[in-house]
């Protein structure tokens, strides 16, 4: 059997009706399709392409509840610093250069939201809320180096030996002597400097909250607004090797004139000792503390803001571009990997993503923490983070992982199916050939995978494509395994996999007869396939590439034609089939049908009643799937019609009598139809207006009446009465009468 292709996505498949015997197809290309399924160790970039992610490796559980910030010296040791709620004291840690990692030092305060390593390979860490700047001595001890006399402190730099703090509440950025000596650099009129990174000119590059500045401060102070962003908060900064600065910014602005948004809701806090005091306030979070000690708090996590994030690239000439935008994680941090492209740390599900053009972003990895919320471009081309919930040090890559697994979501073929060839888009083997891919599907009749389902079958490949032999089966999955030597990846681009739905015979649910004397008008509408095919705008999903049939929906417009006798059908095909149409007719008495019409491809149909005696029929229409199937798999099912009358006799009129009283005209006559109801009748004197005459019953409801009329008439003029009778049906009868 030789079919067209019919293209469908997931949803096409069950929303458009299509033959049911043609080969369909799955196609999975887009990356909203991947991500409906479950992804292990496995990247996917913004364009479909599915490879193997770099390798995540847990170096450090610091059993603290976040870690904010990320820093590395001159000897390569990693030092990762954080606190959060149910901790009564800000923590430091070290990873020394063979990844081992110990608590370096206890700093008062709720947290470290920054940390900066000088040239010495001292440490120095800023505390929150309430908080100073620390220098850690090598055996661990922290000494106050600066004290802002600012509620937070956000973001630390080294700029030609001073040391720049951002602040909030209030917002500034000061710049600190190598002997602890500070003084306001910039003063901002927000309300935080959130974000603070050192360009390849020397100017400080800075981020602002609530009005989302990116602003350029030179050494002596100055600023410029480099870009205001249309979110509310700056969360990193980064300078790209080419002198462009990419922010990140999260949050929703109120409207222009709208009142200030409430804080948002904290965070879930983790259990604290019984007597801790309550949040303060909304979006402040409160943890027990030594007697004595005034309550710190910190801001609600970034996790909590409505609106998602935007990543920005302003270039040298100050240009500003969105390059990157999601509408639910939000951003944490920015670095740039071994080949300088940003990289982005990001909340909510720990999904870390790769900025590869202003175009194309992947997912590159999701970490099992919740958060991702600090990076460190590190020594040798090394990438660190950090996580929140649980705060845990990794090491991303170098090297790639060496498998990575992709099960689908689960495919209702709508019905049962059968699965055929199954076919691979992209470079299985890797550019190097140095890896491979490895197809597997399942079925089952059941819909969500369980022990009921049949096991996992490899599809043997060749070129890329092979047949399944999952048995036949209403769902279906596939499995994905791509394996590679940790240095390449292979790549996969989409995944198609075709099925025939088993056919199904038809059923005809419903036969109506329509009212007599009116027929159905030539069809105009177009029931050959089209030769023309229009293409859906580019960016959109796919729908079927193949015309798919138009079937009527049930409303007709019927032309009055005396005689004729009219009958229409609904049916229904689970397998959406081009239908072919026989209409029979038989009367009550007989054994045999007579065939109307055949090969009709309306569902509906009227013939002329005339060429049949009057009397009681049936009709039969027999509805068949043919051109949609080849002739030995076609199947039909008929109905038959109820009961219908045929009856094109006009009724008598008997004992039709006038007699003339003085002025007036008295009339009698008597009405019997032999098989319809009497509908009405009329009179007409001397070629008047026909009259309506009410018979003896008051009730036109029988197949016999009989009616007296009386009328004024003028004396000793000849009159001509005529009365006509109507049936049911339609038929009529006229009769006359001169009276002298």
């Amino acid at each position: 059997m030789v079919k067209p292709l019919l293209v469908l996505t997931a949803a096409a498949a069950l929303a458009i009706p299509s033959p049911g015997a043609e080969t369909r197809l799955w196609t999975q290309n887009a990356p909203a399709e991947f991500e409906k399924g479950s992804l292990k160790k496995l990247s996917l970039r913004s364009d479909g392409r599915l490879r193997l992610a770099p390798m995540l490796t847990e170096l450090y559980d610091s059993s603290t509840a976040y870690l904010w910030a990320l820093v590395e010296d001159s000897r390569g040791n990693v030092y990762a610093a954080g606190g959060g709620p149910g901790s009564a004291a800000a923590k430091l840690f070290r990873l020394d250069a063979n990844g081992k990692g110990s608590l370096l030092a206890d700093l008062p305060g709720l947290a470290v939201q920054a940390l900066a390593v000088d040239a010495g390979d001292r440490v120095y860490a800023a505390t929150s809320p309430d908080g100073k700047v620390y220098r850690i001595t090598p055996a661990g001890k922290p000494e106050v180096f600066f004290d802002p006399q600012a509620k937070y402190i956000w973001a630390l730099a080294f700029h030609k030996g001073d040391l720049l703090v951002a602040t909030g509440d209030p917002a500034a950025i000061h710049r600190v002597s190598a002997a602890g000596q500070g003084s306001v650099l910039y003063r901002s009129e927000e309300a935080h400097v959130r974000a603070l990174v050192v360009d390849d000119a020397g100017n400080l590059i800075a981020g602002t909250e609530p009005g989302g500045l990116v602003l350029r401060v030179s050494p002596a102070g100055v600023g410029f607004v480099l870009y205001q962003a249309p979110k509310r908060e700056i969360t990193s900064l980064l300078v790209g090797r080419d002198g462009s600065v990419y922010a990140a910014a999260v949050g929703n602005k109120p409207p222009a004139g709208a009142a200030p948004e409430a804080p948002p809701p904290p965070p879930q806090p983790l259990p604290v000792p019984t007597g801790a005091p309550p949040p303060a306030a909304p979006g402040i979070t409160l943890v027990q503390q030594p007697r004595g000690a005034s309550p710190p708090a910190l801001p609600a996590l970034g996790a909590q803001l409505a609106g998602g994030s935007e990543v920005y690239r302003i270039d040298r000439e100050g240009y500003p571009r969105k390059v990157w935008s999601h509408a639910q994680d939000i951003v944490y941090a920015l670095a740039l990997d071994v080949e300088g492209r940003p990289v982005m740390a990001t909340g909510n599900k720990g999904n870390l993503y790769r900025l590869d053009s202003d175009l194309l972003s992947t997912v590159l990895l999701s970490a099992a923490p919740t958060q991702i919320t600090g990076l460190l471009a590190g020594r040798q081309g090394k990438l660190y983070a950090v996580t929140g919930n649980i705060g845990k040090v990794y090491r991303i890559g170098p090297g790639l992982e060496t498998q990575g697994t992709i099960e689908s979501e689960v495919f209702d073929a709508g019905f049962f199916s059968y699965w055929g060839r199954a076919r691979i888009e992209g470079h299985p083997g890797g550019a190097a050939a140095d890896g491979s891919v490895t197809l597997a599907t399942r079925s089952g009749n059941l819909d969500r995978p369980h022990n009921n389902w049949s096991t996992w079958a490899q599809v043997p490949m060749a070129r890329q494509a092979g047949r399944m032999s999952s048995p036949a089966a209403r769902f279906l999955q596939y499995r994905l395994i791509l394996s590679g030597s940790g240095v390449g990846s292979p790549e996969v681009s989409g995944v198609e996999l075709a099925y025939l739905p088993r056919n199904v015979a038809p059923v005809v649910e419903e036969i109506e007869i329509t009212p007599p004397n009116y027929r159905f008008p030539p069809q105009s509408l177009m029931l050959t396939p089209s030769q023309t095919l229009t293409l859906t705008p580019m960016g959109r999903a796919r729908r079927a590439s193949t015309p798919t049939p138009v079937f009527d929906q049930g409303s007709h417009s019927m032309q009055y034609a005396k005689g004729h006798l009219g009958a229409r059908w609904l049916v229904r095909d689970d397998n959406g089939d081009l239908m072919n149409y026989k209409v029979e007719i038989r009367g009550a008495q007989e054994t045999a049908w007579k065939l109307l019409k055949d090969g009709i491809k309306d569902r509906f149909l009227s013939w002329d009643s005339t060429v049949f005696p009057d009397g009681d029929y049936r009709v039969r229409v027999t509805a068949a799937d043919t051109p949609s199937n080849p002739p030995a798999q076609s199947l039909h099912a008929h109905l038959e019609s109820d009961v219908f009358l045929v009856d094109n006799t006009p009724p008598g009129i008997i004992g039709f009598v006038a007699a003339r009283a003085g002025s007036r005209l008295d009339a009698n006559w008597r009405v019997a139809d032999a098989r319809s109801v009497i509908k009405k009748a009329e009179y007409s004197l001397n070629g008047g207006e026909w009259m309506v005459v009410e018979p003896t019953t008051r009730l036109s409801d029988s197949l016999e009446h009989n009616y007296n009329l009386t009328i004024d008439a003028a004396a000793g003029v000849e009159q001509t009465l005529a009365v006509r009778v109507t049936d049911e049906f339609d038929n009529q009868a006229v009769e006359k009468i001169v009276v002298r």
